[in-house]
Formats: structure tokens, C-alpha cells, sequence
């Protein structure tokens, strides 16, 4: 036999694992050198994995679901034809189909939770008004579900972690109500474990309140003129309502903005740009720069050019925080947010341009040309999407005037770029006030007020302004 095992690549300096999304092939399957064996997921980005070599697929060993890290097998292949339909051969005939065996699962009953050990310090109940004793409340969860695959939630349970808990007689019920410290909310091993031995040591794990179903009313307020706003009935219409689950990328995302604020004090400063200097020459060089270059000149490299030159000037904006230290990064590594799908409603990615600050404007908008079109065609690799020290959102681009962006963690500031506008504005001619027609735009910048006070804010984004303001029309391209 030539057995040849896959395992969960490398996907960039800072992913340490990525999670199974969708087998591509089965057991027994054919697969050339190159072709897709299954699709995983990051953080980051989804990937898929190639076959290292022409064989057939004879054990997977990671299924859609499991989160394993780098370098950990997820599937043996087999080179040698004869072998291959050998091994194949015999495992499809002792292989109980993933649905057969849950449901399997799903008849056999729960083993009997194990009685918490007593507590020798345990106090007596305590007597009642009339002499007779009162139980002390029960912090267990009720519930005789064997563990299930998914939770009610949706929440996915490994097989090891159901293992354990069928083992320990730990219910589905129970199960649900333990805060997992995992990937997405996922209950790890070390979760369960150090449950069940709260459980047995008679330190019994408090019980997280059940979701309420939708259409479960709550009990109304008995005292007159008393509202509590845990008893006022917060039911959604029922008729004429279509739920959608969210998918990895939505969670993902939901995921990363709360922790941004949960993680940093976000203050946002706004500014007034007047860019009809930047207008008028982008005007004129576009038609040669497309011809030269095959794409067309936007005003997104000109933004990061200005902001380029004034995260030089000051460079705390180009920074991160590691606990009570402050990393000041010399290279400008610089996100730009990108939406997909139709208004966006693919989701968003920020792909980084490496060394941005040794790039020229049209390094700049070359390199932000080719990231957003691998990102809209998702061809960003891992590697596209880590590292930035400072990232760009460009709001304007669907028509918004101004944004407060939500900082793209661990960085410290995020800038904001509005629709340009002609607007009337005063402005001083041969003397004298006069209104007249300019190209304006909103600059906004969210920034991590532990580390960047209000002065150093507003000056970063008023240096933006002047440099923006001050574009010299006589350039070279």
C-alpha cells in the first residue's frame, strides 16, 4: 500500500486552525493531484484543499464541522489502485452513513447523570414557618435528550464532545446551557470536562436561562402602575415573516464588530474636504492612466496616498495595543474594506496591501485593484487578509454621505471616505466673499481613544484634509 495522508494546511502566519466546511469527495472517490478534496474555513477567508497526489479517498477523519488545527490529519488517500478498492471495499461495507448512525444515536437512551458527591459543609434546609423542612432550589438543567449533532440553537457539538457527554450522562438539555469557550461559541473538551466535575464535586454549574420560544407569552405585571421590562410581552408578528439563517461569513462578522467594541473606546471625528483640485486632475489623466494600465483610475488610491502621508507624520495612528504596551508598526500595512455581493449583501472582507507606504499612486491603485477584484471573486488567499496596520472604508461609494466605521481590530483607527459632492461654498475672490461651486467630501475617522486622545485625532484627520486640499494639479501621473 502507498498511503498518503492530507492534513490541514498552513494558511497564513496568524491561523493557527480552520474548520471543515463541505467534503468535496466521498469515500472511495477517484481525486487527480490538484483537485479540491473539501472546503475549510477561517476566520479570514474560506479555502479549498487540493489533493497532494492522484488516488482515491480511503478515510476521512475530520468531518464537516470539526475545527482541527494545522498540520493534523483530516483524510487518508490511497495511491495504489489494487489497494485502494480493497480498503474502499471493505469500509463501505462496515460504514454506517453519518444520518443512520445520529439517528442511532438519537434512539438510544441517556445513561443516568451521575448524583452529585454531598457536600460535607453543606448547610440543613432551612425550616419553614409551620416546622417542616424546605428543599433548597436545584441548579441542574432537566432533560433526558441524548446529545445531538446540533443544539436548538444551531450550535455544533464535535463528536468527542458528545462522546464525553453520553458517557457522563450529560443530556442535549445540559449541553445547551454550557458557555463554550470555542470557535463561534463551541463547546470544547476542557468545557465539558470541567462541567461535569463542578457537577460531581456538588458544585453544581448555574444554568444559563432557555431562549423563550417566539410565541411564549410572558407573565404581565401583577402590582398596578408597576412595569418591569422583563414582563412586558416582546413578541414578533408570527404572519408574514421570513427568517434567514446566517451564514459563516454574516457570524463571522457579527462576531468581529462586537468584540471591536467591546474591546476598544471608539470616538469618531468628522472633517469637511474640499477636493475639486483632485477632481479637476483625475479628470484629466484618467483616459491615459486606463490606457497604460487597463483598469480605471478611481479615487480610492488617492485617499490612501493622503492618509499614507499622514500616518508618517503621525505615527501612533499606525499602531496596535498588546495589553498595557502600544506597537508601533513601521511598515504600512493598509486594509481596504470591501463589499460583495449585490449592495453588499455577500458580506465584507479587508484586504491588506503589504508595505503600502513604499508604494507610488500607481502602485497603490494597482494593488487595490487586483484585491478587490480576487475579493469579489473569492480569490483572496489567508495571507491576503492579515497583517494591516490601518484600513480604509469608502462609504461613498453606493452614496452615504458619512460613516462612523467600527475599528478593524487589533488595529486602532479606521478611516471613512464620503460621496464627493458639488455644493455651493463661501470662498474668498479677489478679496471679497463669494459663493461658489466646489467638489466636497466627508472625511470621518473612529480611533481607540485609550491610546489616541481627541487632539491627536483630529489634527491626523485635519492633515488628511489640508494634504487633500492642497493636490497639486500639475503632478505627474
Amino acid at each position: 500500500m502507498a498511503r498518503v495522508e492530507v492534513v490541514m494546511p498552513k494558511m497564513g502566519e496568524s491561523i493557527m486552525e480552520g474548520t471543515v466546511i463541505e467534503w468535496s469527495k466521498n469515500i472511495g472517490d477517484h481525486v487527480e493531484q490538484d483537485e479540491t478534496l473539501l472546503e475549510i474555513a477561517t476566520d479570514k477567508v474560506d479555502s479549498e484543499v487540493p489533493a497532494p497526489e492522484t488516488g482515491v479517498l480511503v478515510e476521512i477523519l475530520a468531518q464537516a464541522g470539526d475545527t482541527i488545527e494545522v498540520g493534523q490529519p483530516i483524510a487518508i488517500m490511497e495511491t495504489d489502485a489494487d489497494a485502494a478498492a480493497s480498503a474502499t471495499s471493505g469500509e463501505k461495507a462496515d460504514a454506517q452513513p453519518a444520518d443512520d448512525q445520529q439517528k442511532t444515536e438519537a434512539k438510544e437512551p441517556a445513561e443516568k447523570a451521575p448524583e452529585p458527591a454531598p457536600q460535607a459543609s453543606a448547610p440543613s434546609p432551612a425550616p419553614s414557618g409551620n416546622g417542616s423542612s424546605q428543599p433548597q432550589p436545584q441548579a441542574a438543567v432537566e432533560g433526558t435528550t441524548p446529545p445531538q449533532r446540533e443544539g436548538s440553537d444551531g450550535r455544533f457539538y464535535s463528536p468527542l464532545v458528545r462522546s464525553i457527554a453520553k458517557e457522563e450522562g450529560v443530556s442535549q438539555e445540559e449541553l445547551e446551557q454550557i458557555e463554550g469557550s470555542g470557535n463561534q461559541g463551541r463547546v470544547t473538551k476542557q468545557d465539558i470536562l470541567n462541567y461535569i466535575e463542578q457537577k460531581q464535586s456538588g458544585k453544581q454549574p448555574a444554568a444559563q436561562p432557555a431562549a423563550q420560544p417566539a410565541t411564549q407569552k410572558t407573565k404581565q405585571p401583577s402590582g398596578e402602575g408597576e412595569i418591569s421590562a422583563g414582563e412586558i410581552s416582546v413578541d414578533w408578528p408570527q404572519e408574514n415573516v421570513e427568517i434567514v439563517k446566517m451564514d459563516r461569513m454574516r457570524k463571522v462578522i457579527a462576531e468581529h464588530m462586537i468584540k471591536s467594541k467591546q474591546t476598544s473606546a471608539h470616538v469618531t471625528t468628522f472633517a469637511e474636504a474640499d477636493v475639486t483640485n483632485l477632481v479637476r486632475y483625475r479628470e484629466k489623466v484618467k483616459k491615459q492612466f486606463e490606457k497604460e494600465n487597463g483598469f480605471k483610475l478611481t479615487f480610492t488610491p488617492f485617499f490612501i496616498e493622503a492618509t499614507i502621508q499622514a500616518l508618517r507624520e503621525f505615527p501612533l495612528i499606525n499602531a496596535s495595543v498588546d495589553g498595557d504596551n502600544i506597537l508601533l508598526h513601521r511598515d504600512i500595512n493598509y486594509g481596504i474594506a470591501v463589499a460583495l455581493g449585490e449592495s453588499g449583501s455577500g458580506g465584507l472582507v479587508v484586504p491588506v496591501i503589504k508595505n503600502a507606504g513604499e508604494l507610488n499612486l500607481r502602485g497603490i491603485a494597482r494593488q487595490t485593484h487586483d484585491l478587490a477584484n480576487k475579493a469579489r471573486n473569492k480569490q483572496l488567499s489567508p495571507d491576503d487578509l492579515v497583517g494591516g496596520t490601518f484600513t480604509l472604508t469608502n462609504y461613498g461609494s453606493v452614496g452615504n454621505l458619512m460613516g462612523t466605521p467600527i475599528i478593524n481590530q487589533p488595529q486602532v483607527a479606521i478611516f471613512g471616505t464620503g460621496i464627493i459632492e458639488k455644493k455651493p461654498v463661501v470662498r474668498q475672490v479677489d478679496g471679497n466673499d463669494a459663493i461658489v461651486v466646489r467638489h466636497m467630501v466627508y472625511l470621518s475617522m473612529s480611533y481607540d481613544h485609550r491610546i489616541i486622545d481627541g487632539a491627536l485625532g483630529g489634527s491626523f484627520v485635519q492633515r488628511v484634509k489640508q494634504l487633500l486640499e492642497e493636490f497639486d494639479v500639475n503632478r505627474a501621473l
